[in-house]
């Protein structure tokens, strides 16, 4: 199965409001956090799902890649 790709714009779409899943990028890969904790309606710490997050997380985190690697990956950003 090819894996699905995602513009910023499709991306938006999965802001994790209105029962839509929750889906960050981080270094051009989607990730699912709808299921997460964390990411309770579409947000943590103030970062927005439907968004490519790279800046925020690898400047702004303070645990960085590491949590990422226990998400879902869905894709990838082109």
């Amino acid at each position: 199965m090819a894996e699905k790709t995602f513009t910023k714009d499709e991306l938006k779409q999965f802001d994790g409001k209105n029962g839509h899943p929750a889906y960050v990028a981080v270094e051009g890969v989607v990730y699912d956090v709808t299921n997460s904790p964390a990411w309770k309606n579409g947000e943590h710490h103030g970062n927005l799902a439907g968004n490519d997050l790279t800046d925020a997380l690898l400047n702004q985190s303070p645990h960085g890649k590491s949590k990422l690697a226990k998400l879902p990956v869905v894709g990838k950003l082109v």
